[in-house]
């Protein structure tokens, strides 16, 4: 049986410490951040004059949009269907399986060893893109939604993953502590302490992935791993500037629906 753990001095010292703002160190940190992104827009060429010189050509391109033409509507529609389709099950796979990484890379959950090989195998993912994915499935499994579904999967551990660790990591420590006190097991300190404190914020970082995989879907089809991307792709391509936009158009409007159900979805659940 296992014995009610003691709270330790310095922990709960940490625990009934008051918040406060380190204010000298953030007013110094100013001038620092300054110089960060001073030297990083010097590095990559940020110059907004050469936008405004631009302006001209980027206008004639957006001008080329209009009229949008719906002649091939029935098509766009269904290959968003596809693309949405594509988010849904991306997503299910990618939540289930990043939310069995996120208890391994949870420093208050998994034991040291485990924490650091979770989190690395989650920065390994992280760096690789999701397009290099997209064609390395492509290559796997041929053409179409099922290599971007399994790149989104993939992609989805290494970000969504992460975020869903340290919104268990993020969790008030009060209900936690007094279960350890109590000999509570680590399964029921996870079950009971640990997850319907970060719930609201699972869900809701998973309605957001779910908007992130419609957008992805949408880029993964530019390698042939399915949805509207290919379509949009050869538009481009053939310089059909009203198929294009309605292309677009619709997108935009799948996007915004989306966005607000999930929107709708957060207000319940918060």
């Amino acid at each position: 049986m296992v014995g009610p753990t003691m709270l330790d001095p310095a922990e709960r010292a940490l625990l009934e410490r008051a918040f406060s703002v380190p204010r000298g160190r953030f007013v110094a940190g100013i001038p620092l951040a300054l110089l960060v992104l001073a030297w990083s827009s010097a590095g990559a060429d940020f110059d907004f004059a050469k936008l405004s010189d631009g302006a001209v050509n980027m206008g004639e391109f957006l001008s080329r949009l209009f009229p949008p033409d719906f002649s091939k509507f029935g098509t766009i529609v269904e290959l968003l269907i596809e693309t949405l389709q594509m988010a849904i099950v991306g997503t299910v796979l990618g939540g289930v399986l990043s939310l069995l990484v996120a208890f391994a890379a949870s420093s208050n959950i998994a034991p040291r060893w485990l924490y650091y090989t979770a989190r690395w195998t989650m920065n390994i993912i992280r760096s690789v893109p999701d397009l290099v994915f997209a064609l390395m499935f492509v290559s796997a499994v041929g053409l179409g939604p099922f290599a971007g579904i399994l790149a989104m999967t993939l992609g989805s551990i290494g970000s969504i993953g992460k975020i869903y660790a340290e919104a268990m990591e993020a969790v008030d420590r009060g209900p936690v502590v007094a279960m350890e006190a109590v000999g509570a097991s680590q399964r029921q300190v996870v079950t009971y302490g640990i997850l319907p404190q970060a719930a609201p914020n699972l869900v809701s970082y998973t309605l957001l992935l779910f908007e992130g995989n419609v957008r992805g879907a949408t880029i993964l089809g530019l390698v042939g791993a399915g949805g509207i991307g290919l379509e949009l792709t050869t538009a481009m391509k053939m310089y059909d500037y009203g198929h294009l936009s309605a292309i677009i158009i619709c997108i935009v409007t799948l996007v915004t629906a989306i966005d607000q159900g999930s929107a709708l979805i957060r207000r319940k659940i918060t």
